[in-house]
């Protein structure tokens, strides 16, 4: 059986919440159209995810082990084997859905803690004096990107407005991951558009989206 991550960024309760609304729509989706796929999931807001600092490391990017790992307190060692738990999982997965809201433009800080704790030398990626090159070329993975935003930004404009869609994707290419899809509810906030109406453009995108995803999953088979 395949596996598909479900990651959500979002203090809210999904019933409050529009992205983790359109999140679960997407995964149950998903999984109605892809009978060989399981679900794990991960509330990055009701889980721990260790903030970083230099005592975990033994170099850049690279977590302590052995001797400098025992020679730790067991708070740090805890904080260890977090992050090598959040890091195994996020490699085992084959399919990425990430549901977030925009927050400053960006993403909620809680999500970059987490791409911190998964981008670990020797797992998701090689540093070595001759290159740094991602690992996660080694399977074929698809990530599903879901954004929030009160407003709306016209494409003309959204580099300047959606950096954090921008550096998810350039990060994870970086990484190895090649499809990518984003799914963004835009207007919620608005009255013009608002929470429903945005939804409901955003379940109309699901679909190709599903429909794209499920035969490329059929094709690399």
């Amino acid at each position: 059986m395949k596996k598909l991550l479900y990651i959500t960024v979002n203090s809210k309760p999904e019933e409050e919440s529009t992205s983790k609304t359109a999140g679960r729509e997407f995964v149950n989706r998903f999984l109605e159209a892809n009978e060989d796929y399981t679900l794990e999931e991960l509330d990055l807001y009701n889980s721990e995810i260790p903030e970083l600092n230099h005592k975990l490391f033994s170099g850049r990017a690279e977590l302590v082990s052995g001797a400098a790992y025992d020679a730790l307190s067991e708070n740090e060692k805890k904080q260890i084997d977090i992050v090598n738990s959040l890091c195994d999982q996020f490699l085992k997965a084959d399919t990425y859905v990430f549901a977030v809201l925009m927050w400053s433009i960006s993403y909620p800080s809680r999500l970059k803690r987490y791409i911190d704790c998964i981008i670990i030398n020797n797992k998701t990626i090689k540093i070595s004096p001759e290159e740094v090159k991602g690992l996660l070329d080694s399977k074929e993975r698809n990530m599903v990107y879901i954004q929030s935003s009160g407003g709306v930004y016209p494409k003309i404009f959204s580099s300047k407005f959606d950096h954090g869609v921008d550096y998810f994707h350039d990060i994870f290419k970086f990484l190895g991951i090649n499809k990518f899809e984003k799914i963004l509810i835009e207007g919620v906030d608005m009255s013009s558009i608002g929470k429903d109406e945005a939804l409901h453009k955003a379940y109309k995108d699901m679909d190709s989206i599903i429909k794209k995803l499920s035969r490329e999953l059929v094709l690399s088979f």
